[in-house]
């Protein structure tokens, strides 16, 4: 593993989280840094296996390696929220019933078949925090069937090629998606087109893509680079929030959704590339990798996805006990904060160990290549 990747999954981690108990504005864009960070790590493993495996093992070996890490974690945390379900007039929490009520089975089919992200463009949507941070493992989930086949097909001489194309349809299925849904002329899709390019997952494949790019091919002046769009990337999403609404926000003028001048065809472009720029910096010239080295931020990176699948429901769980108990309920209360942190870390762990950890040694006995995933 390069050194500070962990440490960024981390990061991801913590800064969705921090969006999910209502204190950070922009932390929704930890998604956009995984989804960077997948398509930097997929790549290099596709472009190696390719080089060492025929074609038959090079599908049956990467697809049963990405079963057996992704797979045990997603269906054991569907079967507890079928648990729930009948422990729920036991447990008697009400503020639970509503992201759990006659919604659920319509919810839990489509994200068994990972396809929530659709789901979640549609007018039959309705928001759960047990299952709508699922969407983004769909576009993940797709972007694993879809990038193998996609680099195997590829000649290494028109990589390059395939990941500049790639970067320019994210662009345009942005705008596609946005003028579609703005027409409303199909009943069946979600009225609001800004939600709708963020979760659906055409909307990300330069987010895969500028990940890979950045995999194989050197950037100029990294740190430069790092500098400038710190500076202009917020700059200019503030500067059309102002423009379009009057106001300026907490949210960097990344509110999710983005609004104003088209920003959710472009924003996502600029957000995009920062975080390869990022990545680029940490994994090539050794950027805050001190830091993001540290034992706490490379444990919970390591455990990362655990805590991703976990930490939404786990937020619903303790506000709807803060709320029975008479605790001061607030998303955003130091308290409520700290509880739900740790019910997520303390889950996450046992998962990881219990669940996780045997199954992913299972990788190399079962689907053993050079290199491990």
């Amino acid at each position: 593993m390069i050194a500070g990747l962990d440490g960024l999954r981390a990061v991801a981690f913590l800064i969705v989280f921090f969006f999910h108990t209502r204190n950070l504005p922009f932390g929704w864009l930890g998604v956009q840094l995984f989804f960077v960070l997948s398509g930097f790590l997929i790549t290099d493993i596709l472009l190696k296996m390719k080089e060492k495996l025929p074609r038959r093992e090079f599908f049956t070996k990467f697809y049963g390696r990405r079963f057996l890490r992704i797979f045990p974690l997603y269906y054991f945390y569907l079967l507890l929220l079928i648990g729930l379900i009948f422990l729920l007039p036991t447990l008697n929490l009400k503020g639970l019933k509503p992201e759990l009520g006659k919604g659920f089975f319509n919810q839990i089919w489509v994200a068994a078949f990972y396809l929530y992200d659709f789901f979640h463009a549609s007018s039959f949507f309705e928001r759960s925090r047990f299952f709508t941070h699922l969407w983004s493992l769909s576009v993940e989930e797709q972007f694993y069937l879809l990038w193998p086949l996609l680099i195997f097909l590829t000649p290494r001489t028109k990589f390059k090629q395939l990941c500049f194309t790639a970067i320019g349809l994210g662009f345009l299925f942005r705008l596609v998606i946005t003028l579609i849904y703005r027409t409303q002329f199909f009943p069946y899709l979600l009225s609001d087109p800004q939600q709708a390019v963020n979760v659906l997952p055409f909307s990300h494949l330069d987010a895969f893509a500028f990940g890979a790019y950045i995999s194989q091919f050197k950037i100029p002046q990294p740190r430069l680079q790092l500098l400038a769009l710190t500076i202009t990337v917020p700059a200019l999403g503030l500067l059309t929030d102002f423009l379009s609404k009057g106001t300026l926000t907490l949210a960097l003028g990344y509110d999710l959704p983005m609004t104003g001048f088209y920003k959710e065809v472009w924003g996502y472009t600029l957000l995009n590339y920062l975080f390869a720029v990022l990545i680029y910096n940490v994994a090539r010239t050794q950027f805050l990798t001190n830091i993001l080295e540290s034992a706490p931020l490379r444990y919970l990176g390591k455990i990362s996805y655990g805590l991703y699948v976990y930490h939404y429901g786990i937020i619903a769980i303790t506000a709807a006990l803060f709320r029975k108990y008479g605790l001061g309920y607030s998303l955003r209360s130091p308290q409520m904060f700290a509880a739900a942190f740790g019910a997520t870390l303390f889950i996450a762990t046992l998962s990881f160990y219990w669940l996780e950890k045997p199954i992913i040694n299972l990788k190399d006995k079962l689907f053993r290549v050079s290199s491990s995933s």
